[in-house]
């Protein structure tokens, strides 16, 4: 079983936020070693216009590598723009993995478009940087992943990838249905993988890695680390239905590999879970686990989806 100490929050937009459009939300924090700092890219929001609809922007902040919680710096604006009028990214982008690919990074994005039948669609977009990861310029207009006849919703890239073996893998969230509770839509979705040669063409089965332990359960944000030899992922999941409170909120899930193929769940090794109180007694979720100088940090946000910002662990054992 993993054993993790909360050394405790390290950012809040409501506090440190740099403009109108980093108001609210530090979700999805994904966390890249920069060598002399460690640099947590995470998605924010301006506040919610007259129809009552947010848009969803990328940032980052940039941390102390001796000490974790001391931010050095704060992204002034978005580092990346959102998208023309009709494209998939035009109401939105979130970022997810970010990863150096010889002299660049690329950065895999989430793009939103409002719906009439249901709130939203998703797909996943390409952003290169040749700036050492501050602005990103994309790759195309359109995504590189997006809806299939086996992944007909919601592609969602808040993500993992690696390179092994000279193979990108990439662990991402896809929809596998909508349910209409009376009230609005809300979508289900669960962890998928898939392989490529340059990290731009992705060749994908559209089937879901992770087993489900509720009805309808919802999973995202897998985050993979190679530990002792074994492969270990951790994830958010909750239920699809009536899930923004403490009982059926997002928590931490945890499963192991030895060959990135099969999968086996045990959440209760994941060591992680709710605190007794404050910001994240009610809700963890987006978990982001990297080393760094030798230690495992998770990176994650805490209530409401990360409306106070994400904060950071370490594992003991």
């Amino acid at each position: 079983m993993f054993k993790w100490e909360k050394l405790g929050q390290v950012f809040n937009p409501k506090k440190s936020g740099t403009g109108e459009w980093m108001q609210e939300q530090a979700q999805n924090p994904y966390a890249v070693d920069m060598d002399k700092f460690v640099r947590v890219y995470f998605n924010c929001r301006a506040k919610k216009d007259k129809e009552g609809k947010s848009t969803s922007y990328a940032g980052f902040v940039d941390l102390d590598k001796k000490n974790i919680l001391n931010v050095l710096n704060i992204s002034s604006k978005p580092i990346i723009q959102l998208g023309t009028k009709g494209s998939f990214d035009e109401f939105g982008i979130m970022s997810g993995s970010v990863f150096r690919v010889d002299e660049e990074y690329y950065l895999y994005y989430v793009g939103w478009t409002r719906m009439l039948s249901v709130p939203y669609n998703w797909a996943i977009g390409l952003a290169k940087s040749s700036d050492g990861g501050t602005t990103f310029s994309r790759f195309g207009k359109g995504p590189i992943i997006g809806s299939t006849y086996n992944e007909p919703f919601l592609q969602a890239g808040c993500s993992s990838i690696m390179k092994i073996d000279n193979v990108f893998h990439l662990w991402y969230t896809s929809g596998i249905k909508w349910i209409d509770t009376g009230l609005k839509s809300e979508s289900v979705y669960q962890i998928m993988h898939a392989v490529s040669p340059d990290g731009i063409n992705w060749d994908r089965e559209g089937v879901p890695i992770i087993k489900a332990v509720v009805v309808d359960e919802a999973q995202a944000s897998p985050s993979v680390i190679n530990i002792n030899d074994r492969w270990h992922m951790f994830f958010s999941y909750r239920h699809s239905t009536n899930f923004r409170n403490k009982e059926r909120g997002y928590r931490i899930g945890y499963a192991w590999s030895d060959d990135l193929k099969v999968w086996h769940r045990d959440d209760t090794s994941s060591g992680f879970d709710i605190s007794a109180w404050g910001w994240d007694s009610e809700m963890v979720c987006y978990p982001s686990v990297v080393k760094i100088n030798g230690f495992v940090y998770m990176f994650y946000c805490g209530n409401d989806f990360g409306k106070e910002g994400f904060g950071c662990a370490i594992l003991k054992q």
